[in-house]
Order: structure tokens, then sequence, then C-alpha cells
């Protein structure tokens, strides 16, 4: 194994894949219709690096850029929007597809449904798209920050009116703060995107948000005369970006599904040290997670997501710093001819794993298992922008990795 990356091949045990619906075509279809009713609303580029796929030696590079996602330079918004229309609807008995973006912030309809208060942890871009819709929908918003959070992030989130602190505590203890205050709220309600045992519901909505940008890149992808890609390479902190990712394309190619590989900050491995263990049940990472990787420092799996990556996924990836660090400076300063793609730190690091895996002799063994050649066309997704610009001009520009 690399210094830089720890791989653990798929061995985990099947399940009934009861989780797997939640990912359909039908089902993401309704939240890509509800984001196309927003104004703000554009399809996010799908940039293709030819320059960069023969230099790696692969047939083709594809990067889903969601820098551009609805002006707030991350693709969080989805989740968190959807997930908010869909509780409007369910405390309102209407069907999601009436509530488009007219119709959610009528006077009509905040008149009839009142005032909840959302309240949700973050890293960054989950709460600030929490934030963007609450201020968007007439809502009240209450965002808790971890430990080590940037007054960057936090500004961006208060500047959409929400109330946000940073707490002395890591980002699972600060989801338990925010499940505990919305409990005690009336009319509140946690709007997160981890899942466990009783609270399912709304992580699952903000999966299928998370829907609307994959399913923007098989049609990306089909327009480029890629029918099919043969690997996909997605990020995990909790594991539902990597859950409606994987969940999503095993059912769109369902005859012949890609090769999946999630990649995690090694400092927050949770699904990895799952994968690795390799007896089908989660394992939870402790401590103060400590990784540039903001959005994927977090220690405890996503049970629904967990249940679709043991079925779906082909190998689980935890990668050092250094790997996303070098991830955004290959991006950020593409070979001539490709376009540059601006990542963030939680959103080079599939890139700079698919760089790690093709030009080091250390990743042979799994290169070979992956089946990573000339005849690859690869799909990776880049979840974020300089969503934190300072640190993002540090890393690139000056080399400061921490």
């Amino acid at each position: 194994m690399s210094q830089e990356i720890k791989w653990a091949v798929n061995t985990l045990p099947k399940t009934e894949d009861a989780n797997l619906p939640i990912m359909s075509i039908s089902e993401v279809q309704k939240a890509r219709a509800f984001h196309q009713s927003f104004p703000q609303y554009t399809e996010t580029p799908l940039a293709q690096l030819t320059g960069m796929a023969d230099y790696l030696g692969v047939k083709s590079v594809f990067i889903k850029d969601e820098s551009y996602r609805f002006g707030l330079n991350a693709f969080k918004v989805l989740g968190g929007s959807y997930s908010i229309a869909r509780y409007i609807a369910k405390e309102t008995g209407k069907d999601v597809s009436a509530l488009h973006y007219e119709a959610l912030t009528s006077q009509a309809l905040r008149d009839e449904f009142g005032q909840a208060t959302f309240f949700t942890a973050t890293d960054g871009n989950h709460g600030r798209g929490v934030a963007w819709a609450a201020q968007k929908l007439g809502q009240k918003a209450v965002v808790h920050m971890p430990k080590g959070s940037t007054q960057t992030r936090l500004k961006h989130i208060q500047d959409l009116g929400a109330d946000v602190d940073i707490l002395d505590l890591n980002y699972d203890d600060c989801v338990r703060q925010a499940a505990k205050e919305a409990d005690a709220t009336p009319h509140g309600v946690m709007v997160q995107d981890t899942a466990w045992d009783g609270y399912e519901e709304i992580p699952a909505w903000i999966m299928e948000g998370y829907g609307t940008m994959a399913m923007e890149a098989g049609e990306q992808l089909a327009a480029h005369g890629i029918t099919r890609p043969t690997h996909i390479f997605v990020q995990a902190g909790v594991g539902s970006l990597a859950g409606a990712v994987v969940g999503y394309f095993s059912n769109l190619y369902k005859n012949a599904p890609p090769k999946f590989i999630v990649v995690e900050a090694a400092a927050a491995a949770c699904l990895y040290k799952g994968a690795a263990a390799g007896d089908g049940n989660p394992r939870i990472v402790g401590g103060d997670l400590d990784t540039i990787m903001a959005g994927l420092a977090c220690g405890e799996p996503n049970t629904i997501s967990w249940d679709i990556l043991k079925n779906h996924v082909t190998a689980f990836v935890a990668a050092e710093d250094c790997i996303t660090a070098k991830g955004m400076r290959m991006l950020g300063a593409p070979l001539k001819g490709d376009p540059q793609v601006i990542s963030g730190e939680s959103g080079a690091v599939p890139f700079g794993t698919l760089a790690t895996i093709m030009k080091s002799d250390a990743c042979q063994e799994l290169r070979d298992q992956l089946g990573l050649n000339a005849d690859s066309n690869v799909l990776v997704f880049s979840t974020e922008g300089d969503t934190d610009p300072d640190r993002y001009k540090n890393i690139v520009w000056y080399g400061k990795d921490k």
C-alpha cells in the first residue's frame, strides 16, 4: 500500500439492498424537477480533461464541477433545499411536485405552513445550503459548526440570515447538539444528511436531492458519447453523497454498473475502516478528525448509505491530506487545452486519488484490481470550489497543506 492512500477492496457481505430504491430514477427525477423550478438553476459543467486523460493513461476523464451550483460554490444546497421542500409538502398534505419554487415562496404557503426552525450541523457547505434554502423560503435556520471551522465559512452562513456558531465539539457531537435543540424547539426540524436509527426520512430526501447532480452528469456524459463510465470516483464524509451517487448510477446502469471508488479523508475514514473490517458492521472514528478536508471530517456513517455502499462499491480509499492538495493543484493548473477546475479541499480528493493510483508504483496492485487502463472512461466528482478562498490560496499558491 501507498503511504498516501490505503484501500480496501469490497468483500463485505451483501444485504437485501432495501435502500437502493431511494435513489431510483423516478425519485431523483422529482428532485431534479424541483431544482429546475428555481430561477437560479443551471446545470453545472462537466469538464472533459483530454490532456490529463492522456497523461494518466486512461481513455477519458470527466470532472463534475459543482463550484457553479446556485452561486454557492458547492453541491450541498441540492440536498438541503429538497429535504426542506419535502418536509413542507408532508406537513401541508401536498405532493412535492406541486411545490415548485414559486409555490414554496408564496405568501399563501407561508400562511398555511407557518414558520419552522431548521437545525443542522455543518463543516460549512451543508449549513450554507440549508441557510440559503431557509432564507429563500422564509424560514429560520440554526447552524452549529465544529471546532476548527473557519470564520470565512461561518460568515458565509451568517450572511444568509442564519443563527450560526462554532462549538468546541467535533462534527458528530455538533450533530447531536443540533438534534437535541430541534427536539426542544416548537416546530423545530433537524435537517442532516447523517442517518441513524429513527432518523432516516429526511436524510433519504437529502440524498435524493443530491441525485440531481448525478442525473445531470449521466446526461452530460451521454452527450459526449459516453453511454456508461467504466469508473466513478466520489468522496465521502458520512457517506450520503457517496450513497446517492452510487445508488443513482447503480439504478441507471443496472445491467452493467461502473466500478465505484469511494474516497475519504484518512483522519475520518469510517467507511474504509468498516470495509477493512469486513464484517458488514459500520465503524466509528472519534476524536478531533484533524484534516484540511473540512467537509469530509465526519466519523459516523449514514446507515442508509452504508447499506447501499456495501452492496455496490468496488473499493474504499482513505487518503491523506497531501492527496487532495495534489488534486487541487492539478485541477487548478491543468495541462494545456484542458479546462481549469477550481476544486476545494473536500472537492479534489477523488481526482487526487485517481492521479495517485495511475501514477504511483505503490498503487499498481489497486490499479490492476480496478482495471484502470487505457480503455477506462472515468467520472470524478468535484463537490466544491474555493469555499474558503484563503485556505485555497494557501494550499495551491503557497504549498501550505495544513
